[in-house]
């Protein structure tokens, strides 16, 4: 199964997660914390998007032309919707904990990680510039992962 397969069997397990937790009424947080928590993955996310730009919602894998975006949040790491997405279901899960909403949340988590390393693997192919960008920059978590 090559990238953009797996890709988007990923994103498919991540929508499945949003249906669940939205119409089991525990994907928005209700507790301040948790909601400041998803306020701020909201605003990570809003700050990615703009920075790249229309080209960065695909259900695949798909490295678009345009060059390497290495600005704004990109900055910092090199997934920062992905790590919006964790922050926000995360925070609706913690808010909500059950066996359940831990299991979602261990596959949002999973989905989220095969997207990403389907993604490095196609951009490194297209953008050679990205495997010494990937070198200083870390996934989703400045400085640790």
């Amino acid at each position: 199964m090559g990238p953009k397969t797996t890709s988007v069997l990923a994103f498919a397990a991540l929508v499945g997660a949003i249906v669940y937790l939205y119409y089991t009424h525990q994907l928005f947080a209700q507790e301040r914390v948790a909601i400041a928590l998803q306020v701020a993955g909201v605003l990570l996310m809003i700050w990615a998007r703009i920075t790249f730009g229309r080209r960065s919602f695909h259900a695949a894998a798909n490295p678009t032309e345009g060059g390497l975006v290495t600005t704004g949040p990109y900055r910092y790491v090199r997934h920062p919707i992905y790590a919006a997405i964790w922050l926000i279901f995360w925070a609706g899960i913690a808010d909500h904990l059950s066996w359940t909403t831990a299991a979602v949340g261990v596959l949002v988590v999973a989905a989220l990680y095969v997207r990403m390393l389907s993604e490095e693997k196609l951009v490194t192919e297209k953008y050679p510039e990205y495997a010494e960008y990937a070198r200083r920059t870390k996934r989703v978590l400045p400085g640790v992962l």
